[in-house]
């Protein structure tokens, strides 16, 4: 006899009533997007504006308010293809390197004579030394300076070539240094251009590594491409560097060795003689925000680390009643007097700066500094229109699909056509419901992947009706033929389906973007098809059954 036992019955029921629950707040989809964007805006800064108040209220607390959200080709926005300028960081390394070997090198200098830093390509650094006869005993002292590569592809070498030809020792990035170098590199621009566009405040955008010195950056629902730009491609280098001598207008000043010439950012035509090796970085940052001076002008407010407000708090300490220059982006915004020894490692960022100006300064060094400079190779503005294009176009695509498939059921199969689409109505239904549980994106492909789903979603139930016909000519009742056709349907069902699926998780593990967009549709839509063709359309068939009785039925 059909059975499904009460308990059964009623998680059915409950899954049914969480998916339809879960996904009613895409029904009202701009009053909950608001509301969400206010309660956010509060989080973050802990205040609103009476139209974010009125757009927090315009949705009940207590109502779910999870949406799916809409990907760039359905929303809007930018996207954006930036190459990592990988040599910089070459360069970087060996300018920090040459302080170092110096040093090393300046301990020796009774037997290797005199040391020059001699110019270079961007990976290598020379130095030349007074007497060319001690060059192996420099190179001895210069490989002190190397140490093991970290990460697995590198074990066993050093992270600098160092040789010695002449009079002349040069360093050089190991090929497994420079291997580990860009990949650090890349994940570290990865993770800053991330939070950078997160702290915006936009939505599930699609940040992610291209080939081996590419970034693609999509952010639905933002203005422009160039307002994308404007969000990360500030590089916001922050440095504090030593001071020497009053400023010069003299913008062709000679500074001397290891020394640069910087300008001002607020007097024009003034520049800074300065150390090139800075006393402490924004490496060092540990928090930025906005705040004013004494004066109640804009300002950003900065702390260090440990490292660096020890760094910082020695300096000032010997260095009472000389300017300090604070460096950002190669300009000297501010170049103070030291009044006294600053403890804590915290200080105050001041300049001509407006309120707006001094957030997004405090956003950035609170992001971090990108570790090189960025070309943008491709970039591209989908307007809202176009997206709204797509959504509507959507629309009418799973309209016409699902209309067509439930008229084809119900010709087909009559009374259990019926259930049959009532169970692709919830099957839909808990697609959504999932999709805005966990916040996914849908894209244009993943409208694909559900229509394909609503073609997909009645095969179990065709499997099933065939096998109830198939029990129904061989003379058995009307309960034995039900019964039946659920148990040998099954095998088949969970085939089709299973191979589907691994379909669906290869093609997001190995694609990417709109790719994955499908996959996942096309995954969670399995599932839930699977659920509603034999447990839902089951229940309704019992039920119906517990109730008519019938002696003889056809399907």
């Amino acid at each position: 006899m059909l059975q499904i036992s009460l308990w059964k019955r009623v998680v059915i029921l409950l899954l049914c009533l969480a998916a339809l629950v879960s996904a009613a707040p895409n029904l009202f989809y701009n009053r909950v997007e608001g509301h969400n964007d206010a309660v956010m805006a509060f989080e973050k800064t802990g205040a609103m504006t009476e139209a974010q108040v009125a757009a927090r209220d315009a949705w009940p607390d207590w109502l779910p308010s999870g949406l799916v959200n809409l990907g760039l080709d359905l929303r809007g926005g930018a996207h954006l293809l930036a190459e990592v300028h990988l040599d910089e960081v070459y360069k970087g390394r060996m300018d920090a390197l040459w302080p170092e070997a110096r040093r090393a090198l300046a301990a020796e200098r009774a037997t290797i004579g005199s040391i020059r830093r001699v110019p270079s390509p961007p990976d290598v650094l020379r130095i030349q030394i007074g007497n060319p006869d001690q060059i192996a005993k420099a190179v001895e002292v210069a490989r002190t300076l190397t140490s093991p590569v970290v990460g697995l592809t590198g074990v066993g070498q050093s992270d600098y070539e160092v040789t010695g030809e002449g009079d002349t020792i040069t360093f050089r990035l190991s090929e497994a240094e420079k291997t580990a170098t860009d990949d650090r590199t890349m994940a570290q621009s990865l993770e800053i251009v991330r939070r950078r566009v997160d702290a915006a405040g936009t939505r599930e955008p699609t940040i992610m590594r291209q080939g081996s010195d590419r970034i693609l950056i999509e952010v639905p629902g933002i203005g422009s491409a160039q307002e994308l730009k404007d969000l990360i491609g500030t590089t916001a280098k922050l440095t504090f560097h030593q001071v020497y001598g009053p400023p010069t207008a003299n913008p062709d000043a000679n500074p001397g060795p290891n020394r640069m010439l910087l300008p001002s950012a607020e007097r024009e035509g003034i520049s800074y003689i300065m150390d090139d090796v800075p006393v402490v970085t924004g490496d060092e940052l540990t928090d930025a925000r906005p705040d004013t001076d004494q004066n109640g002008y804009p300002a950003v407010a900065f702390r260090f680390n440990p490292t660096g407000a020890r760094a910082f708090g020695d300096y000032t300490a010997s260095h009472i009643g000389e300017p300090f220059a604070i460096v950002l982006d190669g300009k000297v915004i501010s170049a103070p007097t030291i009044q006294a020894h600053i403890a804590g490692g915290s200080g105050i960022i001041t300049g001509n700066f407006s309120v707006e100006e001094a957030t997004n300064l405090a956003l950035l060094l609170r992001a971090g500094a990108l570790p090189a400079g960025m070309t943008f190779l491709e970039e591209r503005t989908i307007g809202p229109e176009l997206g709204a294009d797509s959504i509507e176009a959507g629309k009418k695509a799973a309209m016409v699909g699902f209309g067509l498939v439930v008229l084809w059921m119900i010709a087909s199969y009559g009374l259990f056509g019926v259930f049959a689409s009532v169970a692709l109505t919830m099957n839909i239904i808990m697609v959504f419901g999932f999709m805005s549980a966990v916040g996914a994106t849908l894209t244009m492909p993943g409208i694909a992947g559900i229509v394909l789903t609503m073609g997909t979603a009645v095969d179990a139930n065709v499997l099933v009706y065939e096998r109830i016909r198939e029990e129904l000519r061989s003379a058995k009742s009307a309960a034995r033929a039900i019964e039946l056709g659920y148990e040998k349907a099954m095998s088949a069902i969970i085939d089709a389906n299973v191979t589907t699926f691994l379909t669906g998780v290869i093609l997001f593990v190995l694609g990417a973007g709109p790719v994955r967009g499908f996959a996942v549709t096309l995954i969670v839509g399995i599932a839930t098809s699977v659920f509603t063709a034999i447990f839902v359309t089951r229940l309704m068939v019992v039920t119906w059954y517990a109730r008519k009785r019938p002696k003889t039925f056809t399907v």
